[in-house]
């Protein structure tokens, strides 16, 4: 898709302003050329004032005056931001008043609530996107090349690893709030698992794992997980909250591997370990801005009435396998899941690239998971 001209804008409210709005989001505005950030909303005033006199917005409301933005007549689309189990109600109330959204995933905590947003997205006529970004990343959209054209013979295994440290006191350990390591990371290894593979699961198996400290007493520290896919393909991850950052993962077909170094991140250099036949070629993917890459792909499918790839139904399928390997979780049995058919899946087609913003913003009342932001 191409950008469309200076004139032709599409009108942002960012909904809910936590460490990633603040260090990711907002500044990719400025680096579209069909996106505009016009006003912002959070219950938090300090953020409110700085941000707003930072990025020059004249509009700013509290979560209680959501709908007074809504019907404004200011904005054409939201951002939503904001803890997992809030998706649901401001993705709705957002869609019944015809403004478009681009909803952070994972898309809601139950396939219920997915559906809702589906449902009222259709039902209002508005376009529903879920926040996959590396669903337009170089790199990873190279991977599906690859894998598509048999580079590596017929691909057979997935294997990821995802780790990080969270500090204690994160949303991200909080049980009511959607937390957890599958709904927070292993989702990025799920999603990649089904992009490269080009298909869906039928089956899960997962166990998790905990060493008792007071910071995992919502959530597991860790979990590992088994993905069972048609024609006998098998996916496995770990992801963790409790270990060195790992970002990585590895397809091993018939004839070679591909390896990808630092797959999930949102910022800075991903790297590919293509071997075939014993040899190894190694490719660096440069920085890129991807949620101005996300805002402008967005905004074109507004601009020109085109159904996003990165759907509601991606985001409900994601969410029922995550259910599913949580219900396998309490079971410690496999289980099988139903997903819905995806009649587009992302190839390199839909790479945008947009340069790398290395300006660090200063946080305002907000903390990276690891707290070294």
């Amino acid at each position: 898709m191409t950008a469309t001209n200076e004139k032709n804008k599409i009108r942002y409210a960012v909904v809910g302003l936590g460490w990633f709005a603040q260090e990711a989001a907002l500044p990719a505005f400025a680096n579209t050329d069909n996106s505009e950030l016009v006003a912002l909303v959070s219950d938090d005033q300090t953020k409110l004032e700085e941000l707003s006199q930072k990025y020059g917005i004249q509009h700013t409301y509290s979560y209680e005056e959501y709908e007074d933005c809504l019907t404004s007549g200011e904005i054409d689309a939201v951002y939503i931001a904001l803890p997992n189990h809030l998706h649901r109600d401001y993705t709705v109330r957002a869609a019944n008043q015809a403004i478009h959204v681009l909803c952070e995933k994972p898309m809601a905590v139950t396939e219920q609530e997915c559906e809702a947003m589906i449902k009222a997205a259709k039902d209002n006529g508005v376009k529903l996107m879920i926040a996959y970004r590396l669903h337009l990343e170089p790199a990873n959209l190279q991977a599906v090349e690859i894998v598509r054209s048999q580079q590596i013979g017929e691909p057979r295994i997935f294997n990821s690893v995802f780790t990080q440290q969270v500090e204690g006191g994160n949303i991200r350990l909080r049980d009511v709030t959607g937390g957890g390591t599958i709904y927070d990371i292993g989702i990025y290894c799920i999603n990649a698992a089904r992009y490269l593979f080009q298909d869906e699961p039928t089956e899960v198996f997962a166990i998790a794992a905990s060493k008792g400290e007071q910071r995992f007493s919502e959530v597991e520290e860790m979990t590992s997980v088994t993905l069972r896919f048609p024609n006998e393909r098998l996916a496995t991850f770990i992801c963790s909250f409790g270990a060195a950052k790992v970002s990585s993962y590895q397809i091993v077909g018939t004839k070679g591997d591909l390896r990808v170094e630092s797959a999930y991140t949102w910022h800075g250099e991903l790297k590919h370990y293509l071997t075939i036949d014993g040899e190894t070629q190694e490719q660096t993917f440069e920085s890129h801005d991807q949620l101005a890459a996300e805002f402008t792909y967005f905004s074109d499918c507004i601009l020109q009435n085109q159904d996003p790839e990165p759907s509601g139904i991606e985001g409900l399928n994601d969410v029922r396998i995550i259910q599913a390997l949580y219900h396998s979780i309490e079971t410690g049995q496999p289980v099988q899941v139903e997903t819905l058919e995806r009649t587009q899946r992302p190839t390199s087609e839909q790479t945008i690239k947009r340069p790398a913003n290395d300006e660090k913003p200063e946080l305002i009342h907000a903390a990276s998971p690891g707290g070294n932001s």
